[in-house]
């Protein structure tokens, strides 16, 4: 799911192309994207666009009149901006917003379509969509912890959740916690203001040096590669292979739709975190450290060689 670094950078593609200009016309191809009903999407149209920002992990299209465009792109939406009148693609195209200087498409790849849009209408409404998390670049410490002090959680669920934190999801989240040197794992409830503000400093610093890369790379061309799964991160995506700081493998765990990486020497001194499946197919058999883990895989590795020959 695009999160806030990537999110930003659509909005500053966005205010560069549409910012000023009229958007002539929306053409809805997916039944199942527009979620408001009054206004009606055709209000949009002839309405010249004020301007474009970041909600959450949503973009907001400002319109005269007071109308907002309110778009979520959820896990596999994705921008792209091409010549104005550009057919909207079968089976991944989901709208298209034609501009006199172009056209901006919304795709979806995935079978799931989940990516919404909304017509708003007054900041009262757009308000109304917005699941009312702090924004981590602009909060202070103490608005942090006691953001993270709310529930008790674990931190990277609190991290993740939107209703506490803005924009963060599960790859940036990984990316901060390495960074911080902490468990995904690690209670809310049991950290100390020491840890939090460690939190705290990794959190802005890791979302605006990925901010500022995406922007690097993108250059003057619209974002096409928005992943999850960036070049040059540290611990998400990167299972078993090496750990940047240390060198050690990579770990995760799994859960519901989503997972957790981390180093465990780095942010765990060398301890594993049980993996529900893995658990559960070695009937409590998980080690409980990386050596175990490593000792275990050299001792599987051995016996295959002595079996083969």
């Amino acid at each position: 799911m695009p999160e806030l670094p990537d999110i930003e950078v659509y909005v500053l593609h966005l205010r560069r192309r549409v910012v000023g200009h009229v958007l002539d016309n929306v053409r809805v191809a997916s039944p199942f994207l527009v979620r408001s009903f009054e206004p009606a999407i055709a209000q949009a149209h002839g309405k010249k666009v004020r301007g474009a920002r970041r909600m959450a992990k949503r973009i907001v299209l400002d319109l005269d009149a007071d109308l907002h465009l309110v778009l979520h792109l959820m896990i596999a939406g994705r921008l792209r901006w091409r010549e104005r009148g550009v057919k909207v693609p079968a089976k991944v195209g989901l709208a298209a917003f034609d501009f006199p200087v172009g056209t901006l498409l919304l795709t979806e790849a995935s079978t799931k379509k989940r990516a919404s849009l909304h017509l708003v209408r007054g900041d009262e409404a757009v308000r109304a969509l917005d699941p009312g998390g702090i924004e981590p670049l602009e909060c202070d410490v103490a608005s942090f912890a006691a953001a993270l002090r709310r529930e008790n959680h674990t931190v990277k669920r609190s991290l993740t959740d939107p209703h506490l934190f803005s924009g963060i999801g599960n790859a940036y989240s990984d990316e901060i916690l390495w960074r911080a040197r902490m468990s995904p794992v690690r209670l809310t409830s049991a950290m100390s203001d020491d840890e939090i503000a460690t939190l705290h400093a990794a959190t802005q610093s890791t979302l605006r040096e990925w901010t500022e890369r995406l922007e690097l790379a993108t250059g003057a061309d619209f974002p096409e590669k928005v992943t999850a799964f960036r070049e040059g991160m540290a611990v998400h995506g990167r299972y078993k292979e090496p750990c940047p700081r240390c060198g050690a493998p990579v770990q995760r765990i799994a859960y519901a739709e989503n997972e957790a990486n981390y180093c465990a020497r780095c942010q765990l001194g060398g301890k594993l975190l049980a993996d529900r499946s893995l658990s559960r197919l070695m009937r409590g058999d998980w080690p409980k450290t990386l050596d175990e883990l490593e000792a275990r895989a050299k001792a599987a590795k051995a016996k295959d060689g002595a079996r083969k020959a």
